[in-house]
């Protein structure tokens, strides 16, 4: 498996080995790079499922469509890793919505006993892999203006941490938060549909406690928040 595919933790899997339990697997990948796992992104079509042409074709810009296919060739030749398939072969299905039951629910493997979870960000995408629901987020640390724009949308406890902030470590902080906050709601399939209330994370050092998940924040480079969500 390519280098250019970096796992933050334990080494490469081998063919078949697929995380147990609530055992998670996280990777990252520099989503500018013109060969994914050997797969040339500009051929990366070939690989890729009619709903994936279809999303890649509504992003207008070159930049912004490179990353979404290097994104998702990476997302496939990891899975090819753990499932012994060929990256094309991999059958890709959203389950049902827990809020309304319709086709746009979190992304899977059909048939497969592995769960996925894919978060991209400017040039950086992280991915995480477990036998259990998992969600991962990460964030490029947002602008003075994105920080007034959200904070009245959060749970009111983490709107007042935040306030009570210098301005100068909001929006760190607010990075932080936001990738918790993400995670767990890519773990659960809801999405932002319900808004971004509930739960209440944190933003501090440490991700607050949410019952039925582990929240925990992942090495990330400068200007960047990670976190991850594992159902326990």
């Amino acid at each position: 498996m390519s280098t250019n595919l970096n796992r933050l933790g334990e080494d490469t899997p081998r063919t078949g080995e697929l995380p147990a339990g609530a055992a998670v697997s996280v990777w990252s990948l520099d989503t500018t790079l013109d060969v994914v796992g050997g797969h040339r992104i500009d051929e990366a079509l070939s690989i890729l499922d009619a709903d994936e042409h279809e999303r890649a074709g509504r992003l207008l810009r070159p930049r912004d469509r490179h990353r979404y296919l290097a994104s998702h060739v990476g997302l496939r030749v990891l899975l090819s890793g753990y499932l012994g398939l060929a990256p094309q072969e991999v059958a890709l299905v959203r389950e049902d919505c827990p809020c309304c039951d319709g086709p746009h629910g979190r992304p899977a493997v059909k048939g497969a006993p592995v769960h996925f979870s894919l978060s991209h960000s400017d040039g950086l995408a992280y991915f995480a892999f477990a036998g259990v629901p998992v969600g991962i987020d990460v964030e490029g640390v947002p602008s003075p203006a994105a920080v007034a724009d959200i904070l009245k949308n959060l749970h009111p406890a983490e709107t007042a941490e935040l306030s009570a902030l210098p301005e100068a470590e909001r929006q760190e902080a607010l990075a932080r938060l936001w990738s918790r906050k993400e995670a767990y709601l890519k773990g659960t399939g809801t999405g932002i549909a319900t808004g971004v209330v509930e739960p209440y994370v944190g933003s501090g050092p440490r991700p607050a406690p949410v019952p039925g998940w582990q929240l925990t924040d992942l090495p990330a480079p400068p200007t960047y928040a990670a976190a991850l969500a594992v159902r326990t």
